[in-house]
């Protein structure tokens, strides 16, 4: 066991469970490729025990005012932001991401919390008048149920936050399943809503075989909604097993963002910050730029730019000093690097920087930029979720704006001009939940986050995110 790395547990009924009597599975550092720990994995008493108790706990929370829920609320994002150079540095080691990163979303996640607190005294009704003499007409809104919740392990503070902080704050229980290789993030977030009153039972987390755990969670009559973030095939599987419970699902998939760069645009600016984008948590982020479009005016300059700003970014350990981009998740996102990179270039595209994995421990992979890429290559259609960067010239709006909306994802979209004209009917035009203008940065937990098309349905954050928490019930009352 790392020093630094915390004990692993499941957590049910506000219990922490060891691994004592059930299988495990080894938690690996991805910089070092030595075990940190090895994470519990759940056996199917444990999930019945985790549904009945979150079935029980609901009708207590449900019932919870919500000032209270919001003072306990508020008091989880405080210890998280106390706690959040210890969470940081769980994430670091587990995930890889440089230590900053980490420290950024561990404060983005207690945002997130402070925010639907403030919410849950916000989730009113109506009274609607009737067109009948002495009838009162009422809409309530009430929290949905027990939720399920699937979180994968890229982002493993800010993604449970977005779905634990917005169920919460509607009265709902919650059954959450982390990313197996990212468990002591999760955790940390636990602990500070079970040290902040969270009332036992509201919040269980399980970690097993994701497959197993899914199909024993929500064909569980106790469980009234699902939310999930993660692949495409998944969500499709998971929406497919929702259906048969007639449950309601909230889907995050996967995304392949284009990124439209104009003749008139600031191009280095587009350029540099397009490449501290792509390769920012290794490029395993699902709302990542990945295609560069680029008007033919600028082609040149833009490639230019963004080869050199790939160039000098520094790859290494994350909890080491300057570090800018860290090692893959997993050997799994390795191969699949390797196997991108080769099958672009056997299709003639050209490798400006990187293509290959750094030698030693650690599952390192060079900040890759692939130019004169065929349409046929698997990288054109496959959401690399990795340091892996395309750049394609157009010419006209139009062109641009086919290729930015030909594959079947719709999650997040950029474009740069200094035309306002050309910004609007590029913003119309893309089929994207998540546009930029002249900038990469679109997350905010007063904004909106999901998509459309293959990349999901339903929003997470915002005044939009409690509501899929919540169902409406009509009352009609003489």
């Amino acid at each position: 066991m790392n020093a630094s790395y915390d004990p692993l547990y499941l957590f049910i009924d506000g219990k922490w469970l060891e691994a004592e009597g059930r299988n495990t599975a080894a938690v690996v550092n991805p910089a070092t490729q030595r075990e940190l720990g090895r994470v519990p994995l759940a056996t199917a008493a444990d999930l019945d025990h985790a549904l009945q108790v979150a079935q029980r706990a609901f009708e207590v929370w449900r019932h919870t005012v919500p000032a209270e829920r919001a003072r306990i609320l508020k008091r989880a994002a405080d210890l998280m932001r106390e706690r959040a150079v210890h969470i940081a540095t769980l994430m670091t080691l587990e995930e890889g991401k440089p230590l900053a990163e980490s420290s950024d979303e561990v404060l983005r996640a207690a945002d997130y919390f402070e925010w639907f607190a403030e919410e849950a005294r916000r989730i009113d009704g109506r009274v609607v008048p009737s067109n009948r003499p002495g009838v009162q007409q009422l809409v309530k809104r009430q929290a949905i149920g027990p939720v399920a919740a699937f979180t994968p392990w890229n982002f493993p503070a800010i993604t449970p936050a977005r779905k634990l902080s917005a169920a919460l704050a509607a009265g709902c229980s919650v059954v959450i399943k982390p990313g197996e290789e990212s468990p002591a993030t999760a955790l940390a977030l636990a602990r500070a809503l079970d040290d902040a009153g969270l009332p036992k039972g509201v919040l269980q987390v399980v970690f097993g075989v994701p497959d197993e755990v899914s199909k024993h969670l929500i064909a569980s009559p106790i469980i009234r909604k699902v939310t999930f973030t993660g692949s495409v095939p998944i969500g499709r599987l998971l929406s497919a097993r929702a259906a048969e419970g007639v449950k309601p699902i909230t889907l995050e998939l996967g995304g392949h963002g284009p990124v439209l760069v104009f003749d008139d645009a600031e191009v280095q600016k587009a350029a540099v910050e397009g490449a501290a984008n792509r390769f920012r948590g290794t490029g395993q982020v699902c709302i990542s730029s990945t295609r560069f479009l680029i008007q033919r005016g600028a082609y040149d300059a833009f490639v230019e730019h963004f080869v050199q700003a790939a160039r000098e970014l520094n790859v290494g350990d994350g909890m080491q000093p300057g570090t800018q981009v860290g090692p893959l998740a997993n050997p799994r996102q390795l191969a699949k690097m390797e196997e991108l990179v080769a099958d672009a270039v056997a299709r003639g595209a050209k490798v400006l920087a990187g293509g290959k994995r750094i030698e030693g421990e650690g599952f390192f992979f060079e900040p890759t930029v692939l130019a004169d890429v065929p349409m046929d290559a698997r990288v054109m259609h496959e959401e690399p979720f990795g340091p892996i960067a395309v750049l394609m010239p157009f010419d006209t709006l139009t062109d641009g704006l086919a290729e930015a909306n030909r594959l079947p994802y719709g999650l997040s979209a950029y474009a740069f001009t200094s035309n306002a004209r050309t910004a609007l009917d590029v913003a119309d035009g893309l089929e994207a939940g998540m546009i930029g203008i002249n900038q990469y940065r679109i997350v905010a937990t007063e904004l909106p986050f999901g998509g459309m098309k293959e990349s999901g349905h339903g929003s997470e954050g915002g005044t939009e995110g409690i509501g899929y928490y919540l169902t409406n019930k009509f009352i009609s009352q003489i």
